[in-house]
């Protein structure tokens, strides 16, 4: 697209040099600026875009999009704006041509849920004969190809790059994970959605590089419901009522309240859940289902259940969606790693106190005894003394040990988690090798316990000072479990 038909519409001060460049991409990083693309001056927390001008030019890059005058040598047309930032997503939305609107968008928003619900409504979709992409977290795809991500909502340039590409390999619906900073700094802007998800809100991004209190956190959030034409917002939230304000066509599923998607007869165990779902048919009577999840915990009804409401509102038959939820196991969400044995071992990438008390309080629901495994990264504004308080005081026994160290020394990090620990009165031990602290766990676990192994997740390395070494703790689990099967063979 030529340059001076691309910023139509946009408010502009001036265009110096070649108006009809032909501009093929769009980036914020200086690096990655080449011949046909616009680089993108942003202001961001840390560094200012308009900074690297010169280096994108170097790079190849024609054109730069700047709010303050930059002063740069080479063959280069400058557009100067107000604000670059919000800029961005509409060049973004016209270069791709509207990516959202070739293809069923679903947006997820909330501080937990996120990542199970929209894996769930993925398996569904594809049961239902959808082809697929994923926006998310741990990763995006597109159809069964991986790609890796840094953020969970991307730069708008980015995002929609990556919505024009499913469109163009005909995905059929797209399901994402929106993020607060991505509704707040305008990354999903002029995306069109179908329907929007709400899970719960609670203080996990509370601070001077994020939202500054609550209010703007979860008016961040509620502005995903105005860009959607249906909204399913969780009844049991007492952000329900802000969220549904914003929404056009508003549906709502819980357990506490009667609501459009309500779960009841719950029954939970030590690696799943079952709960019957009462909704509405088409008549206008209401219908029950049997629904399965392969995942404990009450938060695994919700994550479920926003999935099944999703699923059905957007015309999947309820026999499809339930089949499509029984199976799904989200790697490193509450996952439960097969040991054969009297205990259970669960993997889950909670690493901060909030995402402690979650897990912890879900797995007392069904434990004998609650063994906690965590520890804190290194290089990361993490609170580690509360951390281990909050350890202490939500679970029975406490193995303190390393996460990613990254530049800092593990033992250090470990001592500080300790400070935490310590007043609460808590059973615990401290191993500093995370491998030997799970075999600890294992070789030392009771019958009943649910040994739950923090803050890794879905990852499979393990970031030291020097090195980058393979660490999967389903693989770390099974070798011990293995050994332990051969050493009781050889005893008996």
């Amino acid at each position: 697209m030529k340059l001076n038909e691309l910023v139509k519409g946009l408010d502009i001060e001036y265009i110096k040099g070649n108006a009809e460049r032909e501009i093929e991409d769009i980036v914020v990083d200086s690096r990655l600026a080449s011949k046909g693309s616009m680089f993108v001056c942003i202001k961001g927390y840390v560094q200012d875009g308009h900074a690297f001008a010169q280096q994108a030019v170097n790079n190849g890059c024609g054109v730069l999009l700047v709010t303050d005058d930059v002063d740069v040598t080479g063959d280069v047309s400058i557009v100067k704006t107000k604000d670059t930032r919000k800029s961005l997503p509409y060049l973004a939305d016209r270069l791709y041509n509207h990516p959202s609107g070739r293809l069923k968008l679903i947006g997820v928003t909330g501080t937990k849920g996120k990542t199970s619900t929209t894996f769930y409504i993925k398996s569904v979709l594809e049961k239902a004969k959808y082809k697929t992409g994923l926006i998310g977290t741990m990763y995006n795809m597109i159809d069964d190809e991986i790609l890796y991500t840094e953020r969970t909502t991307p730069e708008a340039n980015d995002l929609q790059r990556l919505l024009n590409e499913m469109a163009n390999r005909e995905i059929n619906v797209c399901v994402m994970e929106v993020s607060s900073q991505g509704l707040k700094l305008g990354r999903v802007e002029f995306c069109t959605y179908s329907t929007a998800i709400f899970t719960n809100l609670s203080r996990d991004h509370i601070g001077e590089t994020e939202h500054p209190d609550m209010e703007d956190y979860a008016k961040s959030k509620a502005m995903l419901f105005g860009m959607s034409e249906n909204s399913l917002i969780n009844a049991d939230s007492e952000y329900f009522d802000l969220m549904a304000s914003n929404g056009k066509k508003v549906y709502s599923y819980g357990i506490e309240k009667d609501c459009d998607y309500r779960a009841v007869n719950i029954k939970k165990y030590a690696d799943h859940v079952e709960y019957d779902v009462l909704y509405g048919t088409k008549e206008g009577k209401t219908d029950k289902r049997h629904v399965y999840v392969s995942s404990p915990g009450t938060f695994s009804v919700y994550n479920s259940l926003a999935a099944i409401g999703t699923c059905h509102i957007e015309g999947i038959d309820m026999d499809t969606i339930v089949e499509g939820i029984r199976d799904v196991t989200v790697r490193g969400k509450a996952e439960v790693v097969p040991t054969n044995r009297d205990f259970t071992v669960i993997i889950d990438y909670a690493h901060n106190p909030d995402s402690f008390i979650n897990i912890l309080t879900t797995v007392k629901e069904f434990a004998k005894r609650c063994v906690f495994l965590f520890g804190a990264g290194g290089d990361r504004n993490r609170p580690r003394k509360l951390m281990g308080e909050t350890a202490g005081k939500y679970a029975d026994f406490t193995i303190i040990t390393s996460d990613n160290p990254r530049t800092e020394d593990p033992e250090k990090i470990v001592k500080e988690i300790e400070e935490g620990i310590k007043p609460t009165g808590a059973e615990y031990i401290c191993i500093v090798d995370r491998k030997e602290a799970i075999e600890y766990a294992l070789r030392n676990a009771l019958p009943g316990d649910v040994i739950i192994l923090a803050g890794k997740g879905h990852e499979t390395y393990q970031i030291f000072r020097d090195k980058v070494i393979h660490f999967d703790e389903r693989e770390v689990v099974r070798d011990i479990l293995a050994r332990m099967d051969e050493e009781d063979k050889r005893c008996s």
